[in-house]
Order: C-alpha cells, then structure tokens, then sequence
C-alpha cells in the first residue's frame, strides 16, 4: 500500500466512491447533458494539480466556466485593482468572470466536484483530504508546512470545506486546517466530515 494512504482508508475510498457514481448517475447524465446543449461547450474540466509525494495529476470536474476563462480573468486583473489584489491573496474571486449561470449553481451546491470520484477510483485522491492545490499555491502559501500536504492524498472535501470554506479570508487558515487534518485523519474523522459535507451541500455555505 502507498505511503499516501492507509489499506483501510483505501478501501472506504474506492467502496464509497463506486457507491457514490452508482448511486447518482442520474445526477451526472442530466449535468453533463445540460452543460453540453445549454452552455454549448465542453462538458468536463481537467486541470494539473498537486498529489501526494509532489505526483501531479489532472483533476476532473463538470466544466463551471467559460471556454475562454483565462483570457476573462486576465482582462479583469488588468483592470480592477480591487480583484487583482483578491486573486494575489486568495487565488480565487467571489465575483469571478470566469463561471457561467449554470457553474454558478454547479459550484454553490458543489455538484461540479462530482467527476472527482473517478480520480479517487484511480487514486490520485482521497474522498476526504486537503484541497487539491496547483504547483503555485503549494509554493507560495504552504511553504515549510508543504510536507503535510504531501503526506497524503488531496480530497474532494476535507475540514476546511466544512468548516468555513470560502468564508475564510486568510489562506494561512486554510493551510493550518489542513495540517491539522494530517495530524489527526482517522476514518472516523472521515466520515464526520463526510457527513457534515451533505449538510453543507444542502446549504452552499460558504461556497463561491
């Protein structure tokens, strides 16, 4: 077994995970049918992130964005201080250019994470873990505490999508909440967060 990751904690991934894309299936034929002729584009997003032990994988998600994105934000950042100066703190707006109507509903209920199971039955990441960063944010922001990060697999939730979200301002939060997941991950921690996860779906608490 992996360094990255527990026999036991293995198997509740790739066992929730099958019952998850089973049990839902539904859900993901009407998302990608509504992306592909309301939003005329690509149905899903792939994008490099970090793994565990520095792997870099392509992440996957139902596409939330237009297909120009990049040149949106670029535009924006060039012209409004006020929004370049949020992507420099928190790599992410909350009024972003970038997300189309339907994304906007995708990502306040996070149904856009959904794709994601299927990297977990690969096993570049976990159910439950820290947020998959890119290369950059891993650099800039976790620094010496980098080591925690790369300890284990990135998750589609974990203690900070649960506990505040995008409601924390300070990244360093962030990244001291994922640290202390690293240091204290059990199964039992998993599935509370899990749980906890629903209700914050149900909500879109924090969520942008």
């Amino acid at each position: 077994m992996s360094k990255c990751s527990s026999f036991q904690k293995r198997v509740f991934d790739v066992i929730f995970s099958s019952f998850v894309i089973l049990l839902l299936s539904p859900i993901y034929l009407t998302i990608a049918v509504i992306i592909k002729f309301v939003d005329r584009g690509p149905v899903f997003f792939k994008h490099r992130r970090v793994g565990c032990e520095g792997k870099e994988f392509e992440v996957i998600k139902f596409r939330s964005m237009y297909p120009d994105a990049e040149e949106r934000l670029k535009k924006l950042l060039e012209k409004d201080a006020k929004a370049r100066e949020e992507w420099k703190k928190k790599f992410k707006l909350k009024n972003d250019p970038r997300i189309t109507p339907i994304g906007k509903f995708l990502r306040k209920t996070s149904l856009d994470e959904l794709p994601q199971f299927f990297n977990v039955l690969k096993g570049d990441m976990s159910v439950v873990g820290p947020r998959p960063v890119v290369k950059e944010e891993l650099e800039k922001f976790y620094k010496d505490k980098a080591k925690y990060y790369l300890s284990v697999k990135p998750g589609i939730t974990g203690y900070w999508q649960v506990e505040g979200r995008s409601d924390i301002e300070d990244y360093e939060k962030r990244v001291e909440m994922d640290v202390w997941y690293v240091k204290n991950q059990s199964l039992w921690l998993d599935i509370k967060i899990i749980l906890k996860t629903i209700w914050v779906m149900l909500t879109g608490k924090g969520a942008y």
